[in-house]
């Protein structure tokens, strides 16, 4: 039977809200599963079981041989108080099997980690011969729950201890007397050897942490820094973080959008999944970023339309040949597009919509003259949003479902201006929500939780928020 190392790391005596996010905060649920495979995978192709096996590997200066506690002067060595089996100062660990990960969260207390492993131990034996022995070893650490100077979560190991299990001899001889010594100085020295590996795991768990609460850029728009608002709760199947968000401009100045007071109903997590769920305000963010830097304004010439649009003075006559029939024929048309609002974003029952409000003016174009107003109109697109995830964001791709527009004023009699809206969004189509999609590449950002990957999660639009589940 493996050993077992059990790890109480101390993260929190409340458990999490029940379903119900009052804050504005981002709101990340990490399975149990989701930390398991941090902790394994800290353990698979890194450093911290090799380093165990470089401090023991030397015949002459690792630790259980002939310089060290076991070897030479040591307790097993030729000078030592048992200096009669001299023939053991070999004694090293040539083996450290792969621990298996298993853990329990504890609410109101922490989680209780797992870790399997068995140890082999090879030396010269005292009658002669390889002396191969196994053992098992149970380690026991207690670890509290502190926070960094940059006010990230840092798990400190209290206290550790290890108890020794079974001891079998693999292949070899070893008189009863000795398997006892070996026995009690292995009691006394593993701890020397396994706790490191525990502060080590810790180590890299903490840098996984401090990385969810991190500089986010957002292009020329600026950046979001995470923090953390609250330490860490735990239930029995996840571990949740409220993560607040600051906006800040590329100068590094923050910047304090409006944070609607909207309660959010966070839908409950299934067993081995984890979950983000992501406000609306990271939502109306990015698309005040956009309009604070001038990317949802745009200027529409006759060059940047198909053929198939018409963008002259003789094709908006056409239009409203009444109104404006009398308008010089053949000139070409610029359409100057303003946005002076940010936008209203809505996040309902599966359906994200994208509300703009704009002046929209209709000028004609003369050469090497000054382009004249022929109609300032004020206007509404209302935009489709569709969401596709990433391993870091969540993009955001715009489709134009309406235009609605009123006519401001005119060079010409007073109209209708809902009889523009037709022609107004087959050029909005061809031009500007292209537009707006490119500058949406930044994307709405997503902390980064332990190495969960949302790229393949399944996206779910609810009253003022987006969840994102991932399996575990």
């Amino acid at each position: 039977m493996l050993g077992m190392w059990s790890l109480l790391l101390l993260w929190g005596l409340v458990t999490p809200c029940r379903g119900l996010l009052e804050t504005v905060g981002t709101l990340a649920r990490i399975d149990k599963d989701e930390l398991g495979k941090a902790i394994q995978n800290s353990l698979v192709g890194g450093p911290i079981l090799q380093n165990v096996l470089g401090t023991v590997t030397s015949l002459d200066q690792g630790l259980l041989g002939s310089g060290g506690l076991l070897g030479g002067g040591g307790l097993l060595g030729y000078g030592g108080i048992f200096g009669v089996v001299e023939e053991l100062s070999g004694l090293k660990i040539e083996e450290l099997t792969l621990p298996k990960v298993s853990l329990k969260l504890l609410p109101g207390f922490g989680v209780q980690l797992n870790l399997h492993t068995k140890i082999g131990l090879h030396s010269s034996g005292p009658l002669g011969g390889l002396l191969q022995l196994a053992a098992e070893v149970n380690v026991s650490s207690r670890v509290a729950l502190g926070v960094s100077s940059r006010g990230t979560p840092t798990l400190v190991l209290k206290r550790c201890s290890t108890l020794l299990g079974h001891i079998s001899l693999v292949s070899g001889l070893l008189p009863a007397p000795l398997f006892n010594v070996v026995e009690q100085t292995l009691f006394k020295v593993l701890p020397a050897v396994l706790c490191p590996v525990v502060d080590s795991v810790l180590g890299v768990m903490n840098e996984l942490l401090g990385a969810t609460l991190s500089l986010v850029p957002l292009g020329a728009l600026g950046s979001v820094e995470f923090t953390l608002a609250t330490l860490p709760l735990i239930s029995n199947q996840y571990i949740e973080l409220d993560i607040n968000s600051i906006v800040k401009s590329v100068a590094g100045d923050v910047i304090d959008f409006p944070k609607p007071r909207v309660p959010v109903k966070v839908p409950p997590k299934e067993d081995h999944t984890s979950q983000v769920t992501v406000p609306l305000y990271l939502f109306n963010t990015v698309f005040g970023l956009l309009q604070t830097n001038g990317a949802l304004d745009i200027d529409v010439t006759a060059e940047l339309v198909p053929s198939n649009i018409p963008l002259t003075t003789t094709d908006l006559a056409a239009l409203l040949p009444e109104p404006l029939g009398k308008l010089p024929p053949g000139q070409p048309l610029l359409l100057s597009l303003r946005v002076k609002e940010a936008p209203t974003v809505k996040l309902q029952s599966r359906k994200a919509t994208i509300s703009i409000p704009a002046t929209i003016h209709v000028l004609s174009s003369v050469p090497r003259g000054t382009p004249s107003v022929l109609l300032r109109l004020n206007g509404v697109l209302t935009l489709n949003a569709q969401l596709a995830p990433s391993a870091t964001k969540l993009h955001i791709s715009l489709s134009l479902e309406r235009l609605s527009v009123k006519l401001s004023s005119s060079s010409v009699h007073t109209f209708d201006a809902s009889r523009l809206e037709e022609w107004l969004s087959d050029v909005i189509r061809a031009t500007y929500v292209p537009k707006l999609n490119v500058g949406l590449e930044v994307g709405v950002p997503l902390p980064k939780i332990l190495n969960v990957n949302f790229a393949n999660s399944y996206v779910e639009i609810i009253e003022n928020a987006v969840v994102l589940t991932v399996a575990s």
